[in-house]
């Protein structure tokens, strides 16, 4: 009698990852529902637009990506689902058991989770763009995406929208409830810096730039926003804010239970 055993690799983990991932119906729910979101909103977007309607300041790339604002909620509720989830349906009990030291567990998921969320909000970016770009030819708001900063924006716009997923993926591994996690991405993420936006300290207005959402916003446009920070430092701040996410829950799996 033979025996096979296996060994607990980085590779074996990412892969179980990824089939667990493109194995669950949610994921394929938020996907879709982000991916309709943002090209819908772009269609609209470029097949209602006329050169005099006051938008003419508006930069193109953020005009024809609105939709991504929709897009980005569903995919930080994937964020979420693919650690929390485990959680409420007891999942997370048979991946550390699988993988006794845990971290790897929720490396792998961040990095899967990363990059397949990356591939698709570019790839549905992209798309979104030339498809407004159609309704757009003629108008005040025509672009290609050879001009200056075009493409930038776009991989820019893609790049925020996963990072800040990513911050939900760890809101959700720290919390491990599904509710609790979507709760602190919309009130932590989503309005306590509208909130703090409205106090009037020149101080919190220079802090607020860097905030989560409004870095993300920063990355997705073409040309500078006033009042924003520069593309660079908005994605050393979404960088940072995401590494401090992941680092919580990375400290409780040291610490606690499952």
């Amino acid at each position: 009698m033979t025996t096979t055993t296996y060994d607990l690799t980085p590779a074996r983990v990412l892969r179980s990852e990824w089939h667990k991932l493109r194995t669950v119906r949610s994921t394929w729910i938020t996907a879709l529902t982000a991916v309709a979101f943002v090209l819908g909103v772009g269609i609209l977007m470029g097949a209602t637009y006329t050169s005099d309607g006051g938008d003419s300041d508006v930069d193109t790339v953020v005009l024809t990506l609105y939709g991504s604002q929709l897009g980005g909620i569903a995919l930080a509720v994937l964020g979420i689902l693919v650690t929390a989830g485990e959680y409420a349906t007891g999942m997370a009990r048979a991946s550390f058991t699988a993988v006794p030291r845990r971290l790897p567990v929720l490396w792998a998921k961040a990095a899967v989770y990363t990059v397949t969320v990356y591939a698709l909000t570019l790839a549905t970016a992209l798309l979104t763009f030339l498809t407004a770009q159609f309704f757009l030819s003629g108008t005040d708001q025509a672009a290609s995406l050879t001009d200056d900063g075009v493409l930038a924006a776009i991989a820019g716009n893609a790049a925020g929208v996963t990072l800040l997923g990513l911050i939900a993926l760890g809101l959700g591994a720290a919390l491990r409830s599904v509710p609790g996690a979507i709760g602190a991405f919309v009130g932590g993420v989503l309005i306590v810096p509208e909130i703090l936006g409205m106090l009037p300290y020149e101080a919190m207005d220079t802090a607020i730039r860097y905030f989560p959402t409004q870095a993300a916003g920063a990355l997705g446009s073409a040309t500078p926003m006033p009042g924003a920070a520069s593309p660079g430092a908005a994605l050393l701040a979404l960088l940072l804010w995401a590494a401090a996410t992941l680092a919580v829950p990375a400290l409780l799996l040291k610490s606690r239970d499952v």
